[in-house]
């Protein structure tokens, strides 16, 4: 959390992953004038926008909680779940004396005042259950208050917040007074917790603090500890929970830097799902995932803020994350400095406080002014609304990212960012998989220096602006059959998978399609509901989608996404195993033993794998000569492996500023081994 409390602001960004990631090119290094070609792939669709996509989070240190003006403004701006009581405060609140030992709170900003201004707002609430110094007892009481007395309906409650930050690994800024501060003792707890809360209202979700891959302490194994924190509370409280909980704050040390960091979502999102499907017990893929604060690292007021809201919580929600919670309402200023022309106060608030420096130089504007993320909440408000289906959309040119979605109603949603804050993009703009009518598009901008969005252009995005396009269709889609349903992998091998999905009313026919950036690839259709797709590559992930065709012709929408992996073949004539051994949460210690199952001996080998992604490295390495080009990785040495089970072990430093997906496809001297855990 970010906050005004000075035992928790020097922690909040110095425990994330430290290497940085390189920014975005230049914006001279793309000619402003050449078109930047946009491509929307209605075909590929992605996640369902929920109910609870938009949010925010509030505090009970700030006053302005359950005021009127803070409420509409915050239904103005499509907030859909507002989280209480803030951030750390969560684990030192007691809901029922309203008191937070060590911290300030406010007047009226009691649970019921809450409650009062989140129906006002129009918001499902997510509610923090104290951790840190509360109890079972405690939170259900809480429960048996806001559902049985009052009749709230409060659905959404979080065990704690942060609570890997609680000295287990170190550095210690969450309150917990257990005297056991592991993960198997926060699973532990967590179970308790679910069962006494559940015990008095069986319809609530629960959710476990989790971290965000590539954020501290992800990867680190604690002393005593039979694994990570998200491996050890996965395996232990995974079948009484109902969602997981993360918090990001990428950080950055310039703008272009903060606002790119959006490009590690897809790849954080899938590790932190591998890792629920792996951990969380059977049926784990009915386990949801919030992001209940995020911010970002440089021009927090301003248009870097703006810019990294709507790209972060478009990728977030197309994800299926089912709620992305700013940081915060209110905060209050820090160091102000200039950004992109703009004056930013270094404030983590939606809304200014109207505060100034200490020393009075520098002011705020009044009280609940909007900042320019307000405006960017305002903006996705406008792109998003329950029951659209977010579809994958590219642009063949960096410093403009693109998300769209598709709605009931045939319309498409376009929202246009230009990362660039000195030169205005032209844009061509194509569709697959879609008509728009004749018509021209709604088109709705916010600039740098904006004071609210405004009517703006179709084929020009203004420097450093988001643009939203919403177009209709050519012609109604509704004698179309239904979407098929979300479809699932079987006998995954490393060249072939099968893929299987509920029947669909009125189908003829179903098509299968490969999602390859904005394009989709048909991999083969069928007149059942299973298709086996072959000629895949090893050890690469796949996405793909299934659309229904009745006999007229009719194509139905997307079906919601499938991702899996290939992996290697069964049996081989060498085996690899690929182990981190030591992790530190930006870099590690890697292991590679190598065996030689065949029957002729290797004099001299070599072994080639690839990095899933361009911000992996190897820094040094040993047992071996270690080269690498690009993402390709080279392994060589002149010792020989001898047949029917020669083995040896390399080493290597590895470094990683994003989510560290490891390498699942190896071959040696040319042939493709199988692998082992």
């Amino acid at each position: 959390m970010r906050s005004k409390i000075p035992r928790r602001v020097a922690l909040g960004s110095a425990l994330l992953a430290a290497t940085a990631l390189a920014a975005p090119p230049a914006s001279g290094a793309y000619a402003a004038t050449t078109p930047v070609t946009v491509t929307v792939n209605a075909r590929a669709g992605l996640a369902t926008v929920p109910a609870t996509a938009l949010g925010a989070n509030d505090a009970i240190w700030d006053s302005t909680l359950g005021t009127d003006a803070v409420a509409d403004l915050l239904g103005s701006a499509g907030v859909q779940m507002i989280r209480y009581p803030g951030g750390s405060y969560g684990d030192i609140y007691h809901w029922e004396t309203h008191t937070a030992p060590g911290g300030y709170v406010a007047p009226n900003t009691d649970f019921d005042t809450f409650m009062a201004s989140a129906r006002r707002t129009g918001a499902e609430p997510m509610i923090i259950a104290n951790y840190g110094t509360g109890s079972p007892d405690e939170a259900a009481g809480w429960v048996r208050y806001a559902n049985v007395t009052k009749g709230y309906g409060a659905k959404y409650w979080t065990i704690g917040n942060e609570n890997y930050g609680n000295g287990h690994y170190g550095s210690s800024w969450e309150a917990d007074d257990h005297a056991d501060k592991s993960p198997a003792q926060y699973a532990a707890e967590v179970i308790a917790y679910a069962d006494a809360m559940k015990a008095v209202d069986p319809t609530i979700k629960v959710g476990a603090v989790l971290t965000m891959p590539a954020n501290w302490p992800d990867a680190l194994v604690g002393s005593g500890d039979a694994g990570t924190w998200n491996q050890v509370v996965l395996q232990a409280a995974g079948p009484h929970i109902d969602f997981v909980d993360v918090h990001w704050y990428p950080g950055g040390g310039s703008a272009a830097e903060a606002i790119g960091k959006t490009q590690y979502v897809d790849d954080a999102m899938y590790l932190l799902r591998t890792q629920i499907n792996k951990y969380g017990g059977a049926n784990a893929s009915r386990l949801g995932i919030s992001l209940t604060e995020t911010n970002v690292g440089v021009g927090q007021n301003t248009q870097p803020g703006a810019i990294f809201l709507a790209d972060a919580y478009s990728s977030l929600i197309a994800n299926g994350v089912f709620t992305v919670q700013w940081w915060n309402v209110h905060n209050g200023i820090g160091t102000p400095s200039t950004v992109a022309g703009q004056q930013d106060y270094n404030d983590f608030g939606l809304l200014s406080s109207g505060t100034c420096t200490s020393d009075d130089t520098v002011c705020e504007p009044p009280l609940n002014t909007p900042f320019a993320p307000y405006h960017a909440l305002k903006m996705m408000s406008s792109f998003l609304h329950p029951g659209d289906q977010m579809v994958q959309a590219s642009a063949d040119n960096p410093l403009v990212t693109v998300h769209a979605a598709r709605r009931p109603n045939g319309d498409l949603g376009v929202l246009l960012i230009n990362k660039d804050p000195d030169a205005a993009h032209d844009v061509a703009l194509d569709y697959r998989g879609y008509t728009p009518s004749a018509a021209a598009p709604t088109v709705l901008t916010y600039g740098n220096g904006d004071t609210a969005a405004h009517a703006g252009s179709a084929s020009t995005l203004p420097p450093y602006s988001i643009t939203l396009l919403t177009l209709h269709p050519s012609a109604s889609n509704a004698a179309a059959p239904a979407a098929p349903g979300t479809p699932t992998a079987s006998a995954v091998t490393d060249r072939s998978a099968t893929i299987a999905w509920p029947a669909v009313s009125r189908a003829a026919k179903y098509e299968i399609y490969r999602a390859n950036g904005a394009i989709s690839e048909q991999l083969g259709e069928t007149t059942g509901t299973s298709f086996t797709v072959g000629n895949l590559q090893p050890g690469k992930r796949y996405t793909v989608n299934v659309l229904a065709r009745d006999a007229a012709g009719h194509l139905s929408w997307s079906s919601p996404p499938l991702t899996f992996t290939t992996g290697a073949p069964a049996t081989s004539t060498c085996t690899v195993k690929f182990a981190d051994v030591n992790d530190w949460a930006s870099g590690y210690v890697g292991q590679v033993d190598i065996t030689n199952t065949g029957a002729a001996p290797l004099n001299g080998w070599t072994l080639n794998f690839t990095w899933p992604t361009t911000w992996q490295s190897v820094s040094s390495g040993w047992n071996a000569t270690w080269t690498q080009n690009g993402t390709d990785v080279r392994v060589t040495s002149d010792g020989t492996l001898a047949a029917n089970g020669g083995s040896t072990s390399v080493g290597f430093v590895g470094a990683y500023s994003g989510p560290n997906v490891l390498p699942a496809a190896f071959t040696l001297n040319g042939t493709l081994c199988s692998t082992s855990s």
